[in-house]
């Protein structure tokens, strides 16, 4: 496979630009972010696909938790094509996690989000959707420092939250969603999505309407709705090796299990640094959500940073403080409960070519929360994951 000097990742590009193929939806990632891709040229068009597979045994403590097989899976093609005077980039992203995840998700504790036979899920995270995206990216230059992007589809992402875990690269080794995935960036996959920005130098200043309700069960079909939801989002990329961002968005009930609207807030920082023979990639993510129907603030905050050395060997850690409310859905009551999860592994990679890499890794999560849930969860669960990870090899490139 050969570079594409089409793509924003070439030569071609200024030095300190984020590129649309390494990050999410709208989002900026780092210039300086490694890139794990197979890439070629037919015609008129650049193609690139990348993803990831984890095959895993996760093994969660504590009477609530859970030993299962597992694969945490995703596939992701891009085409690209110049279009007027601007640039055309259609994005397909597939999951097969309905199909590889055990009833009725991944198990972890303290998780919760979506739901399973109607009722909420508690201690598992859901599997991703088959369509995990359907969209197309315009963006075209106005002048040397200003251009415009139109971006949006069936399934796509609003401009709304951090890069989505899936493609941070400060998360590229750990198979598991953060506990704080459904306050930071859980509109990710949305089915109904327009989103318009511009672009000023360093600065991006984007827009959506969307449809803000979260997937349901049937993880095969999209599911539109009416675009009643909005956010609005500003980007800086200072530097090659930074970015960050502030978000705002006001979703029409959003959550299948709960009545009520949600506005939902988000700010994080992603740092990436490359050296000689690795990299460093570090995010930190602050995610709110507001519930209108019950007037509760619910905070998270996240760090997360992996770190590649001697080329073959990755060393990660998340670290977590996330406000729950949703642990026992049936209770009468619903109080948020502050838990902490800090995670730390570290994989090596076994086959390591310019196609594609295969590496072993396992990771171990301690959990910190209020003495009221020993009752439920014990006294200290611990809960550990041993996996394979297979993906396309690293792509040397430079801008």
């Amino acid at each position: 496979m050969k570079d594409m000097p089409g793509m924003d990742m070439s030569a071609s590009a200024s030095d300190w630009k984020p590129s649309p193929h390494a990050g999410s939806g709208t989002s900026w990632q780092p210039a300086s972010v490694p890139g794990y891709f197979w890439m070629t040229s037919r015609g008129h068009w650049d193609l690139m696909a990348h993803g990831v597979l984890f095959l895993t045994y996760n093994q969660q403590g504590g009477p609530r938790g859970a030993g299962k097989a597992e694969s945490v899976n995703v596939l992701m093609l891009m085409e690209q094509h110049k279009l007027g005077k601007g640039t055309l980039l259609l994005r397909q992203m597939f999951s097969a996690e309905s199909l590889t995840s055990p009833h009725p998700g991944f198990p972890q504790l303290f998780q919760t989000g979506e739901t399973y036979h109607g009722q909420p899920l508690v201690d598992h995270q859901h599997p991703h959707n088959v369509f995990a995206e359907l969209s197309a990216y315009y963006s075209r230059p106005i002048t040397e420092k200003i251009s415009w992007l139109l971006y949006g589809g069936p399934s796509a992402e609003p401009a709304l939250g951090p890069v989505t875990y899936i493609h941070r690269a400060s998360a590229a080794e750990l198979p598991a969603a953060p506990l704080s995935h459904h306050l930071q960036d859980s509109t990710h996959t949305s089915f109904g999505v327009v989103t318009t920005g511009v672009m000023i130098d360093r600065f991006k200043f984007e827009g959506s309407v969307f449809n803000g309700r979260e997937p349901n069960e049937e993880r095969w079909s999209i599911q539109l709705g009416a675009l009643d939801s909005w956010s609005a989002r500003a980007w800086v990329a200072p530097a090659r090796n930074w970015t960050a961002q502030y978000s705002y968005g006001r979703l029409l009930h959003p959550e299948a299990a709960e009545p009520g609207n949600e506005k939902r807030q988000s700010a994080s920082v992603e740092y990436n640094r490359p050296f000689a023979e690795g990299n460093w990639a570090t995010s930190l993510i602050w995610g709110r959500k507001h519930k209108d129907e019950t007037g509760i603030n619910l905070n998270s905050y996240l760090l997360e940073s992996t770190v590649n050395f001697k080329r073959s060997n990755y060393a990660y850690t998340r670290l977590e403080l996330v406000d729950k409310d949703e642990l026992f859905p049936q209770a009468p009551v619903h109080p948020a409960y502050r838990i902490g999860a800090y995670t730390f592994g570290g994989v090596r990679d076994l086959v390591q070519s310019h196609s594609w890499q295969l590496g072993l890794g396992a990771d171990i999560t301690f959990n910190t929360k209020p003495a009221v849930l020993d009752s439920t969860y014990g006294m200290n669960p611990v809960s550990f994951r041993i996996f394979l990870r297979v993906r396309p090899g690293l792509t040397e490139h430079t801008h």
